[in-house]
């Protein structure tokens, strides 16, 4: 498969190589800019002839975020969601955000065998009308994204640190990420002619922003021991260096630390953001309930936010979570020195949803 990057726009690709330093390798250097320029001539011609179709944003109902830290069941809940009555992003338009409605479609093909049959961090498995969430398709549009840490781990934290937070950026660099998220939202919702339902855990950092782009939005959030989060987070980097990082990854990269501060900050910043956010805008839900009671948690996911549709989409979700039943979830179980380093650096996240640590395990999986 070709690397993510290969769906940038040219002032994406020359920005992304000038913080993080660019592929160490020189062939992935071409490779990526053989694809970015090879597609040029395609890219230009669908954004003149697609911009009079796209709808305003104001002209858009009001989407549905799903927030929430990685790893605490947005994907599972999103999947469910996404069965009836919602738009949502196709894996295409991941790939080739630019390209949605010309190459993607003449490649979908080959591109759909190109998916691999489950996700790299889990088991989940991977069709093409699999919902996906967005943020590495706004790697390929903006120079603001949490990916870019990944994809260049030798600027690691600085670049997670820009696409999370947008530390050290000005407004005019908040703003042209504005503006290219809200493009790629008009082309979904043109592309899926209906209201569209978001997930991306990237956003649990800007609840703000996104109801000042979109007044109306309505956000779910779901939260997770932050134990489990913490060691299924360790996997998660692990696999997602090991495939999509462009550079070595440093022997000092401390992975653990930025797990931790990144939490704590993301979590931060979204209790402030959100105080006061209520029915029917916002509701909070726990994983255990989700995977406790599924159609209990989402019912009462419609109810709160005044969705319709719940009545149709249960009986859709009833034979999806059949036939995910026998799905074996990663286990991951802490020593005792890590669930003290969680205690201690996430104490506040524990006590404020009523989290326990998990027990200790004799043989610790860290893969």
């Amino acid at each position: 498969m070709a690397h993510p990057l290969s769906g940038a726009d040219i002032d994406t690709l020359a920005a992304v190589f000038r913080d993080g330093g660019g592929p160490d390798r020189l062939p992935d250097r071409a490779a990526l800019w053989g694809a970015v320029l090879g597609r040029l001539p395609a890219t230009l011609l669908e954004k003149i002839f697609i911009a009079r179709a796209l709808p305003r944003a104001a002209e858009m109902p009001p989407p549905v975020f799903i927030l929430g830290h990685w790893r605490s069941g947005t994907t599972h809940l999103y999947n469910v969601m996404s069965l009836h009555g919602w738009g949502y992003v196709p894996p295409v338009a991941v790939g080739l955000p630019h390209d949605m409605f010309g190459i993607a479609r003449a490649l979908r093909p080959l591109l759909e065998r190109q998916l691999p049959e489950t996700r790299f961090i889990d088991n989940i498995p991977v069709t093409p009308t699999s919902p996906q969430e967005d943020e590495i398709a706004i790697a390929n549009m903006s120079p603001l994204s949490f990916y870019h840490g990944i994809y260049f781990p030798k600027a690691f934290d600085r670049l997670i640190d820009r696409g999370l937070f947008f530390d050290g950026c000005g407004v005019a660099e908040i703003d042209a990420w504005s503006e290219r998220f809200v493009y790629f939202m008009r082309k979904l919702a043109y592309d899926q002619k209906k209201p569209l339902l978001i997930k991306n855990p990237v956003y649990t950092a800007r609840p703000a922003l996104l109801r000042k782009l979109f007044p109306g939005a309505k956000f779910i959030h779901i939260h997770r021991n932050p134990h489990d989060v913490f060691l299924s987070m360790r996997n998660f980097y692990n696999k997602l260096l090991g495939v999509l990082a462009l550079q070595e990854v440093p022997v000092d990269l401390d992975v653990d630390a930025t797990i931790l501060r990144v939490y704590d900050r993301m979590m931060r910043r979204f209790v402030e953001q959100t105080a006061g956010w209520a029915a029917p805008d916002f509701v909070e839900i726990p994983y255990d309930r989700l995977d406790r009671d599924p159609l209990g948690a989402i019912g009462q996911i419609y109810e709160s936010l005044g969705l319709d549709g719940f009545e149709t989409l249960e009986p859709l979700a009833r034979r999806y979570l059949g036939e995910i039943d026998g799905f074996q979830k990663n286990a991951f179980k802490g020593d005792k020195p890590t669930i003290a380093k969680v205690d201690a650096a996430l104490g506040p996240w524990l006590a404020r949803w009523n989290y326990a640590a998990p027990d200790v395990a004799e043989n610790v999986r860290t893969s």
